[in-house]
């Protein structure tokens, strides 16, 4: 697991950007590079829906605001794709990508490219290894953590499965290592016996539902918890549950804050939702851009902290806090006005939780 040369950081930390290199003299008009500024997003699969209700527009808005101009492409979760729309956004003008990597070993040759024509990197959200990227994201080891906080708090001993997500996201990895961090002792002692734990391509809910009907079947339905590592495959995994009678006896995590997800932890069918404020992160992203489009050296981003990856590289990242939700705490989405009322109650007992 990585090491990370200083601690967590909040989100207001991470959003200190200095003006971001995007005014002068004091005015708070944009300046001659950020009116300069083109900055690509490469997509690996906007179909998900937090990229376009959440992330999409917070970076389009940081953008605006410092006269910079946004284009965007979608790999639909194709690596080959990906490398292909990242020389397109290059072919295009950028001077600056973000690339929100489908694999990201195999955005290893993005950065390359983006480097070759002296374009700015940002790896969104996911890591690809490579030093001259700026890497932002949220604390994806704390989202395992809290995830695992949440369900080991209801079920201290018993039979769990581990729905990790895409084996090539640096992301899966760094949530299951989270999730040790509360875990590894019990299931050293044997409290907790891990009877399935496997990786699901491209983070699929569809996959997910698969995994764990084969994990119910296995064991006889004789499964006590469920650390699911994001909120789309939750859903897949409470759909399983649900259709042997165990929807809302089997806790489960998830993590994004899905507006489904959020109506699920209302319901009691989802234990925790660990929060991850998208437009905290776009607007970071925005901001490193516009600052990226004035001077391409990472290091010089302000807010960046350095962060030793899994291969002993030392990169320039910016890390956001996420926060869990579950049924006691609901007003907290609600007062950020990130999720209404009507959706999160929907079909919810009047008074049972906090918020409906």
């Amino acid at each position: 697991m990585f090491v990370r040369k200083i601690a967590v950081f909040t989100a207001v930390a991470a959003m200190l950007f200095a003006a971001c290199s995007t005014s002068t003299g004091g005015s708070s008009a944009p300046s001659k590079a950020a009116t300069a500024c083109k900055v690509g997003v490469s997509w690996n699969n906007y179909q998900e829906e937090r990229w376009a209700k959440w992330d999409e527009p917070a970076i389009k808005a940081a953008l605006e605001a410092a006269g910079a101009t946004y284009d965007s492409n979608d790999a639909k979760s194709s690596a080959e794709t990906q490398a292909t729309n990242v020389e397109t956004l290059i072919s295009n003008g950028a001077n600056v990508v973000i690339i929100l990597a489908q694999d990201g070993t195999a955005a290893k040759s993005s950065v390359d490219a983006a480097a070759n024509a002296g374009v700015g990197v940002i790896a969104y959200d996911r890591l690809i290894e490579d030093p001259r990227a700026l890497y932002i994201t949220f604390d994806n080891q704390l989202v395992g953590k809290l995830q695992a906080e949440a369900i080991f708090k209801a079920v201290p001993k018993g039979n769990y499965v581990i729905i990790k997500g895409n084996k090539a996201d640096a992301n899966a990895d760094f949530l299951r290592g989270g999730m040790d961090l509360v875990i590894k002792d019990a299931v050293t002692s044997g409290d907790i016996k891990i009877v399935g734990e496997t990786y699901t391509d491209n983070w699929d809910p569809k996959n997910a539902q698969t995994e764990m009907e084969q994990f119910l079947t296995a064991n006889n339905n004789k499964v006590d918890a469920v650390l699911s590592e994001n909120d789309g495959m939750a859903g897949g995994v409470i759909a399983a549950l649900a259709a042997q009678g165990l929807a809302g006896q089997v806790p489960v995590s998830g993590q994004d804050g899905d507006l489904a997800a959020l109506n699920r932890v209302a319901l009691g069918t989802q234990t925790v939702d660990v929060w991850k404020d998208a437009r905290l992160l776009g607007k970071a992203a925005g901001e490193a851009a516009v600052a990226l489009c004035a001077d391409k050296d990472v290091s010089k981003v302000s807010g960046t902290v350095q962060f030793t990856t899994p291969e002993n590289n030392v990169m320039n990242s910016i890390f956001i806090q996420p926060n869990p939700i579950t049924k006691d705490n609901l007003s907290v989405v609600l007062d950020a006005g990130w999720i209404t009322k009507d959706v999160l109650c929907k079909d919810v007992t009047p008074g049972s939780v906090a918020g409906c």
